[in-house]
């Protein structure tokens, strides 16, 4: 097999397009000056920020983007360094803040990202009361126990609009009708969903989203916050008062730029793109499930279009992950071993695999800028790769896994 290189990880990042390299250039070089300054070149620092505050807000169909000639309106797009800020800030934002009204119960589900988990439980320590959703083997929250569980003490429901590790989307509009039933506000970490997905906050009924420009081509280290009018937070930075006060800090202007123009070239494009990126990882998906004793795991039809991920008996993530370097694949899995840590991702566990087959886990995920040959020298790659990784297992006994091996190898 002659090797090339393939990145199939666009979950964790995608390239930055040409396009918005461009875009961006110009506010790092000429048009460098700080939108808070009155000069010329700091107004035209503070209109391309709205410029791009304007273009996030119409790709998620918010009901005040922003009127681009009169910043004194300042619309519902709050822009922060990351994803996992515009999640604190949402979270904590909220139930720490006026909207409120002394509330003291959080759901969320058992599969979020960490930067929603990891907020609450910070907040549990802290008195809040956090309920955990369950998910079924697919990855779909079960929305009978978000009825029993809800109540008039709720402050906040977050769930994520697609999983970051098994694509598995979740019916946003469901969700949102019982969390509004209850007067509670709705927030979703649409970080993955983002330009990959029709996302409509005013049609799903959503008070509060956060999206990522590096998951949609755009530059790392910028965020934003969808927050829906009428709802104040509590800031998450305090300073200079920058974005409503809530997010105070210099503005990142060439990454909101980037954002903006990011997000704009993935939504009228959707279409094209996507059906392009879900022809590839359906042809990936029936090579890989070729494999004996492969499982794929996550939602079989709604799910994001690009994310394939599945598990392996009788074989260790991080071998794979390794090996498949080593030709020049860029994948990732769902084990932690990679972070010092010998449990296997939160999320297989949620979804009820063994602990013993959850380790074995690949998540192959694509962008528009693959191709059908990087499909199939990743088919091929992940085929050899498997079979080496086996012929060295202990639990890898005549050409099947014996499950009583693994399960004393992991405890």
């Amino acid at each position: 097999m002659t090797k090339r290189f393939v990145y199939a990880d666009n979950a964790a990042t995608t390239p930055v397009s040409e396009h918005v390299f461009e875009a961006m250039k110009p506010w790092l070089t000429e048009y460098y000056g700080n939108p808070s300054s009155l000069y010329r070149i700091g107004q035209q620092a503070k209109n391309a920020a709205n410029t791009a505050r304007a273009q996030i807000g119409r790709a998620l169909n918010a009901a005040e983007p922003i009127n681009e000639a009169n910043d004194r309106k300042p619309g519902e797009i709050i822009f922060t360094g990351s994803g996992s800020q515009a999640d604190n800030l949402a979270i904590r934002g909220f139930v720490e803040g006026p909207s409120n009204h002394g509330r003291k119960h959080i759901i969320t589900s058992k599969i979020e990202h960490h930067a929603v988990l990891y907020t609450c439980e910070a907040l549990e320590k802290e008195g809040w009361r956090v309920t955990y959703l369950d998910v079924d083997k697919q990855g779909r929250i079960d929305l009978e126990q978000l009825r029993r569980e809800i109540s008039d003490d709720t402050a906040i429901v977050s769930v994520m609009a697609a999983n970051n590790e098994i694509g598995t989307v979740q019916d946003l509009k469901a969700i949102s009708e019982i969390v509004h039933a209850h007067g509670a506000v709705f927030h979703t970490d649409a970080v993955q969903a983002a330009g990959h997905m029709p996302l409509d906050v005013q049609a799903m009924g959503i008070d509060l989203l956060s999206i990522s420009a590096h998951k949609f081509r755009g530059p790392k280290g910028i965020g934003a916050l969808y927050c829906r009018k009428g709802i104040t937070l509590k800031p998450s930075v305090f300073g200079g008062g920058q974005e409503r006060g809530w997010a105070s800090g210099t503005e990142n202007v060439a990454g909101m730029v980037g954002m903006g123009t990011a997000i704009e070239d993935a939504v009228s494009e959707m279409d094209e793109k996507m059906s392009h990126v879900r022809r590839l990882t359906d042809r990936l998906t029936q090579g890989i499930l070729k494999i004996p004793y492969t499982h794929a795991t996550g939602d079989p039809v709604n799910r994001l279009p690009g994310t394939a991920s599945f598990v392996f008996e009788a074989i260790e993530g991080e071998g794979l992950i390794l090996l498949l370097d080593a030709r020049g694949v860029c994948a990732s899995t769902g084990s932690a071993c990679s972070t010092g840590s010998l449990d296997p991702s939160h999320v297989l566990m949620a979804i009820g695999l063994p602990h013993e087959i959850a380790h074995g886990s690949l998540r192959l995920t694509l962008g528009e800028q693959n191709t059908e040959e990087d499909v199939d020298y990743l088919i091929a790659a992940v085929t050899e790769v498997v079979s080496t990784l086996r012929a060295m297992s202990p639990v890898w006994v005549d050409g099947k896994p014996d499950l009583s091996a693994a399960a004393g190898l992991h405890g």
